[in-house]
């Protein structure tokens, strides 16, 4: 035996050049991880709880793909990386299979690989790679994946999370803008390192990635809360119900639409739900609807300041309506929506006696709408209540009364 022998794993002796190497290799692999505050951690957090296609943007080399492989093993899921840029279309549309009968059987479009095994798995990170260096065709292909979550013929199953990361257009290999359809379906994040916590890691331990815990007895009033303030500011700021910006660059990036709006109410649900940062709420709510839109949100939300939805159903005497027409409407919006989440006789009725405080302001037609939504809720055993009567011509309009 030479002077090079050492202990390697198990205890055993070698003087193999190579094992001792791969030994000293694992050994800078071994780190531990600590509680640790990081807004943009957080913010990719909350999306991936909520179930949203995230997109992390950064240079290369600042730990994207670190970040996610850390994250899925801290949640103890399988993740499957796949790098769009060396892929084909048909990767991700599948490819046609013809069996016995085409003509009446159809063809199917056979999933790849990596598809079939996180669909085997039930659940985990779907990771795509360098998506800004996928061509236009490619990307085209994911839209399908990243709405529908469909490759091929096979559905993935509804526990996978999907996540990509991107370099910018100008530090990717072959960078290309992404295309605005495909933009619209992520929650964007603008990725960067922490020179401290680079520093903290490369001595052994790097900060825990952990996704935020629901707290059931929050949720039902947060999610009316949610559609309360979505409601509330749109009606405010109708010109952001949709609006694609004009220059390709942030056409690439995140930018207001009916479909990102309903991933800013699953934000805001989630974030009141789990009681989140602030910081990483305007984070993900930027990443979802832009920066400008999301920052005008978040502002109404913390403005408005909206009650608990249960605690005015149990009491409705006790609120007083918002003076403002946009607060009011989103005020009746929640109150409205808490009611849907769970119908019964008395929540019913404490709702038209929330929607008698309009009428008494001298605003009806702020109700009007919420009006509506309460009456088709109605048992036909229920007696209908004097409150009704002020709405009695917009109900009639609606068809409300007739059912």
């Amino acid at each position: 035996m030479g002077d090079a022998r050492v202990a390697a794993e198990g205890n055993a002796l070698t003087d193999d050049p190579l094992e001792l190497a791969d030994a000293l290799i694992a050994s800078t692999r071994q780190t531990r991880t600590e509680p640790a505050r990081s807004s943009q951690a957080e913010a990719l957090a909350l999306a991936v709880a909520a179930n949203l296609p995230v997109l992390l943007w950064g240079e290369p080399g600042v730990g994207k793909s670190a970040t996610l492989a850390q994250l899925a093993a801290g949640l103890g899921l399988p993740i499957e990386t796949v790098i769009a840029s060396i892929h084909e279309p048909s990767d991700f549309s599948g490819l046609p299979v013809v069996g016995d009968d085409p003509a009446r059987q159809g063809v199917p479009m056979a999933p790849p690989d990596w598809a079939v095994r996180i669909a085997r798995a039930g659940t985990g990170l779907l990771f795509f790679d360098e998506l800004s260096s996928a061509p236009p065709a490619v990307q085209a292909a994911l839209l399908r994946v990243v709405l529908e979550r469909r490759v091929g013929s096979l559905p993935l199953p509804d526990r996978v999370r999907i996540v990509a990361a991107a370099n910018p257009p100008a530090s990717a290999a072959d960078g290309w803008h992404l295309s605005p359809p495909l933009a619209n379906r992520f929650v964007h994040l603008h990725w960067t390192h922490d020179p401290r916590v680079v520093t903290r890691g490369l001595a052994g331990t790097w900060p825990a990635i952990s996704v935020p815990t629901i707290r059931p007895s929050r949720a039902p009033a947060a999610l009316a809360r949610a559609r309360g303030i979505v409601a509330g500011f749109l009606t405010a700021r109708p010109g952001l119900t949709h609006h694609l910006p004009a220059d390709a660059q942030s056409r690439g990036g995140a930018w207001p639409s009916p479909r990102t709006w309903e991933m800013a109410l699953r934000l805001l649900a989630f974030a009141d739900a789990c009681e989140a940062d602030r910081e990483a709420l305007a984070a993900a709510l930027a990443g979802a609807i832009g920066d400008g839109p999301g920052i005008e949100l978040l502002t109404f939300a913390e403005e408005l300041d909206l009650p608990d939805p249960e605690k005015v159903l149990a009491r409705p005497d006790a609120f007083d309506l918002p003076e403002r027409g946009d607060r009011q409407l989103a005020f009746l919006t929640a109150v409205t929506a808490a009611v849907q989440a769970r119908v019964t006789r008395q929540r019913w009725e404490a709702g038209w006696a929330v929607l008698a405080k309009a009428v008494e302001a001298g605003v009806p037609d702020v109700a009007a709408r919420a009006a509506a939504d309460l009456a088709a809720l109605r048992d036909a055993n229920w007696p209908v209540p004097s409150h009704v009567d002020a709405f009695v011509d917009v109900l009639t309009l609606s068809g409300a009364l007739d059912r």
